[in-house]
């Protein structure tokens, strides 16, 4: 049976780190709190109307899924060094300064993996639609993206190293 390719994970170093941090924390910290928790619940006796007993199998099964997902995660990364990105124009790894003259306003993206995304922290993936749009494009360039919202054009202001 043919093993189905996984998508490879483009992530920067501060998202591997932020995922191996977070997989410490799960297997060193959080399973024995849980474990601490099935054991007192265990105490309490009968286990068929236990809700706490309940809740801390729900958490273990949370934890371990999230364990398996992160790990998966991480045998299929490619961690994209932002101090060698290409500055001639915007691709993976890197900080860019944008015009919309719609909304009269510099906005500022840093281009990450789908994973790392978090448009609140001005974080977009490089497969989101701007994302995708402005990669390859240079300083000065005035591109037009199709969005969910309509056609939005942003001018490129510059292209920066994210650190």
């Amino acid at each position: 049976m043919d093993k189905v390719a996984e998508k490879t994970v483009m992530l920067t170093y501060e998202g591997l780190k932020k995922y191996q941090d977070e997989l410490q924390e799960l297997k060193v910290n959080r399973r024995q709190e849980v474990a601490q928790k099935l054991k007192e619940a265990r105490a309490q006796g009968d286990l068929s109307e236990n809700a706490e007993y309940d809740a801390a199998k729900d958490e273990q099964r949370d934890i371990e899924a999230r364990i398996e997902e992160i790990e998966k995660l991480l045998k299929n990364v490619e961690v994209v060094d932002e101090a060698e990105v290409d500055l001639n124009v915007i691709s993976f790894g890197c900080k860019v300064k944008l015009y919309d003259a719609e909304f009269k306003e510099e906005l500022e993206y840093k281009i990450v993996g789908s994973s790392e995304a978090d448009s609140l922290k001005g974080k977009i993936s490089n497969e989101s639609p701007v994302g995708k749009a402005l990669l390859g494009h240079k300083a000065g360039e005035t591109v037009k993206i199709e969005t969910q919202a309509g056609v939005v054009k942003y001018k490129i202001l510059e292209i920066q190293r994210s650190n």
